[in-house]
């Protein structure tokens, strides 16, 4: 009930945001195109006043202290002033302009352009044309709009960042408590397992059901570690890839039905990345794990680890029903997961412990619906 309150009222926040922000926009259209109408008159004014001029030699009679008063009046709209026979001149520009025949060809087009020129006649005639721009309060009111929208945008991503790391950073408190929770509540009956098993031990009971007990024990006491070491830097030691693959299979291997093989291939014996043994089996557990999940409990899983200069490349391939390609990369995502039951972090937990951890990088390299996938590893070599 909570949770859909807080979403109306998102909702309802950004709605009437975006109303604001079109309504800003929308009034300063409006206020462009009266300020450009009103542009528009005084540069008409002014063209009267310039006409004015020219025919004062003609006519004696005329108030010229007027006519350069609104002549003198206009310093901010740039203009480009073309005689009959081509000869160019400018008001309201730079120095450089002035006298260059060439910049003011070419400022033309932009000013007929950005408004319709006006006619200088006389008698009847056309003498000049005048060929004027936006004033520079015009530029940058044209310009307000899409600057205004750029900082509403960044704003939004500011804030929509903000909620996903803060929703990330929920996630990972939540994660790191449930995991040490888990490793405390595994602790206790783990304890006193093991002093069953020494106890067993003493009396020289070397039976293999005591064997594998000790083994799944182990095991436990693995899985433990790797609980407690989330929300933490792991310590990373230098160590055997190779044969931690080799034995993470084959402790797998001896308690899956016969309906399952996992096949192991490397091209070397020994490759040393630096590695935290308890997270790094954890990943390839879990791909085990998805593999036989999408196998349905009937199938091969290769793994197939092969060197690369300077990294090590680990393949675990399953023959399963495969994944769509649009879903490569959010099949990594937390929560994430195609099954009826599930809680969707075991791909999300080997992502973090190879990349983050291990700083290296875990990908599908490749998949076909009803033909199975292939997931790729790859570690540095030390």
């Amino acid at each position: 009930m909570i949770i859909a309150y807080n979403r109306t009222w998102r909702w309802v926040i950004t709605t009437l945001s975006l109303g604001i922000v079109v309504l800003i926009l929308w009034n300063t259209n409006v206020f462009f195109k009266n300020f450009k109408a009103e542009e528009r008159a005084k540069m008409t004014i002014w063209a009267n006043a310039y006409q004015e001029l020219l025919a004062s030699d003609v006519n004696e009679n005329r108030n010229l202290d007027i006519v350069l008063s609104i002549m003198t009046s206009n310093k901010t709209t740039p203009m480009i002033l073309a005689d009959i026979d081509g000869t160019l001149s400018s008001n309201n520009l730079p120095d450089d302009y002035a006298e260059n025949q060439t910049k003011l060809q070419k400022l033309i087009p932009k000013f007929r352009n950005e408004n319709q020129p006006i006619e200088v006649l006389i008698d009847g005639k056309v003498v000049q044309t005048i060929y004027y721009g936006n004033a520079p309060i015009l530029t940058k009111l044209q310009y307000y709009p899409l600057a205004l929208l750029l900082i509403v945008l960044l704003f939004l991503a500011l804030v929509f960042f903000f909620n996903r790391s803060a929703q990330i950073a929920q996630q990972n408190k939540l994660w790191t408590g449930m995991a040490k929770e888990t490793a405390h509540q595994i602790g206790t009956p783990l304890s006193a397992l093991m002093g069953w098993v020494e106890l067993l031990k003493a009396r020289e009971d070397n039976t293999l059901p005591l064997v594998e007990m000790t083994q799944d024990i182990d095991r436990l006491q693995t899985i433990t570690e790797r609980f407690s070491q989330i929300g933490a830097k792991p310590k990373l030691s230098r160590l055997n890839v190779v044969q931690i693959t080799r034995e993470t299979a084959a402790y797998h291997q001896k308690r899956q039905s016969a309906l399952i093989t996992l096949d192991f291939n490397s091209d070397h014996d020994e490759l040393m990345v630096l590695l935290n043994p308890q997270l790094y089996g954890w990943t390839i557990e879990n791909l085990i794990k998805n593999g036989i999940d999408a196998m349905k409990g009937k199938g091969t899983i290769h793994i197939e680890m092969r060197k690369q200069q300077n990294t090590v490349e680990i393949l675990v391939q399953d023959q399963g029903a495969g994944i769509p390609k649009n879903k490569f990369r959010k099949i990594f995502e937390a929560g994430y997961t195609s099954k009826a039951r599930g809680w969707g972090l075991g791909l999300s937990l080997a992502k973090r412990i190879i990349e983050d951890y291990h700083g290296g990088q875990i990908k599908v390299l490749k998949s076909e619906l009803g033909v199975g996938t292939t997931f790729s590893i790859k570690l540095s070599l030390v």
